[in-house]
């Protein structure tokens, strides 16, 4: 009858955190048969529910790179939790190769504002495989809605190099297809090397980096990232742009009157990229056109010495 209080007690529900994180399946681990069994497995899953606390150096790197700049605002995060503490908890699953520790699923930012202030962690812990902790990690960062574009191009990249299809992308970030293709069509087009040199770019959408693309051609990358300079990534953003923008010609220049000692107009002058053009009216030009054009030789030679002189 112990036994059967005890089990009753174990599985009541604890107390729900402030804000639930994106729920993923388990993995159930095996126990084993018989009263012993059902007592280790509903302990355990009694602490899969529960917010636990860790401490943040038995807690290692997972998953993949969500963010571009991942120490961004990491100071005032740290002054947040200092004055408020950790108001949501993080995700972390056991680490698959140290049974003593663990990796992060979500919430990197948070362990490493408490790992600076030597607080302990307040934890969900859960057994997850790989593709569950991508997708678990995807779908929080959708919930969020604080990764700029390209961190979600550059998450989805990554995910395709692991080898995950695009239904599973799809799912991780909660888009379609289309948007999938169009993010991996951008990935594919601006070297990985070139988004990490401009950064996050909150302030650019899809639209921007599309154009950004488009100008892109074969034996720019160095230069690109040569002109990735700005204060903020935003800032990088907008000099790579200008760099790869095709300069527009000079508007030509208007007509100018060609005039003679006495004022008078003897034709006028066109100038258009790398060309003048002198064009002479013969009946107000009186024969010096004539004269123009045998003597253009001797003027040229007194131009090339006092010009050298």
């Amino acid at each position: 009858m112990a036994r059967k209080n005890l089990l009753q007690g174990l599985m009541d529900s604890p107390p729900a955190p402030q804000s639930d994180p994106a729920r993923v399946d388990v993995a159930k681990p095996r126990y084993g048969s018989g009263a012993i069994g059902a007592v280790s497995q509903s302990i355990s899953d009694l602490k899969s529910r529960a917010v636990q606390e860790i401490d943040p150096r038995m807690i290692d790197a997972g998953g993949l790179r969500d963010r571009l700049e991942e120490n961004a605002g990491l100071d005032e995060l740290i002054e947040s939790i200092r004055e408020y503490g950790q108001q949501v908890p993080v995700l972390l699953r056991p680490n698959p190769n140290d049974a003593e520790r663990y990796q992060v699923v979500y919430g990197r930012r948070r362990v490493a504002a408490l790992r600076q202030l030597g607080q302990p962690v307040k934890a969900l812990i859960r057994v997850l495989d790989d593709r569950a902790v991508v997708l678990a990690q995807g779908q929080e960062n959708t919930a969020r809605r604080d990764l700029s574009f390209i961190e979600k191009v550059n998450f989805a990249r990554q995910m395709q190099e692991m080898g995950y299809d695009r239904k599973v992308i799809c799912d991780a970030l909660h888009v379609d297809k289309t948007l999938i293709s169009r993010m991996l069509s951008v990935a594919d087009r601006i070297p990985a090397v070139l988004i990490q040199a401009i950064g996050a770019a909150p302030s650019v959408g899809r639209d921007r980096w599309l154009k950004l693309a488009d100008l892109l051609t074969a034996g720019q990358e160095q230069a690109a990232i040569a002109a990735a300079q700005g204060d903020t990534s935003d800032d990088r953003f907008e000099a790579v742009l200008a760099a790869l923008t095709p300069r527009k010609p000079p508007a030509p220049r208007q007509d100018q009157p060609l005039l003679g000692s006495d004022g008078r107009a003897l034709g006028q002058v066109r100038r258009s990229g790398t060309k003048a053009v002198l064009t002479l009216d013969t009946k107000k030009a009186q024969g010096f056109d004539q004269w123009l054009i045998e003597n253009i030789s001797e003027l040229h030679h007194r131009w090339t010495n006092e010009r050298d002189e």
